[in-house]
């Protein structure tokens, strides 16, 4: 399997893990449902989605409920997260997909795409290959009813990253 390193033909910003969350867990030990975290060391391969990338085998992690909705309504949903237990100030690409398709990637071979309204109603979701992600991504945002995009990883559920349009993008 080859890696598929993207650019997508529309200009995408990688939505960050808000940073009061990442405070929260990292130093209240305290999740979006409130209940304690779960902290781990990992075995490497896990998707850190705060670094969008996997892990290190030995790194300190947290893994934890994460909701990226900010409206209630019947789609606001929590999915598990990994995040560093500690802040490494590590640089981290938003302005590109990250790349897919091989077991190194933050996204591997398979993943599912959700296409939400402003409202935050899904409107359009698919499972994907990784050649697949920046055809989908493209085409999602060519609808004028698509304001973000969310990526999951599908056998786990965890929340892999939420995909917005560059400002000035139709």
């Amino acid at each position: 399997m080859t890696t598929v390193d993207l650019l997508t033909s529309t200009e995408v910003t990688i939505a960050p893990v808000p940073q009061s969350f990442l405070d929260r867990v990292r130093s209240e030990g305290i999740d979006d449902l409130g209940q304690p975290v779960k902290r781990l060391i990992a075995a490497g391969g896990e998707p850190c989605r705060d670094v969008l990338r996997r892990a290190r085998a030995g790194e300190e992690l947290i893994l934890a409920s994460f909701t990226p909705f900010s409206k209630p309504g019947p789609y606001k949903e929590y999915g598990p997260v990994f995040v560093l237990a500690r802040a490494g100030g590590e640089p981290v690409r938003r302005d590109v997909l990250p790349p897919a398709g091989s077991a190194t990637d933050y996204l591997r071979e398979q993943f599912v795409i959700r296409a939400y309204s402003a409202e935050e109603e899904i409107i359009d979701a698919v499972m994907v290959s990784a050649p697949a992600l920046e055809e989908t991504v493209d085409r999602f945002f060519q609808s004028t009813g698509t304001a973000f995009l969310h990526v999951r990883f599908p056998t786990y559920g965890c929340f892999a990253m939420r995909i917005d349009r560059t400002h000035g993008e139709a």
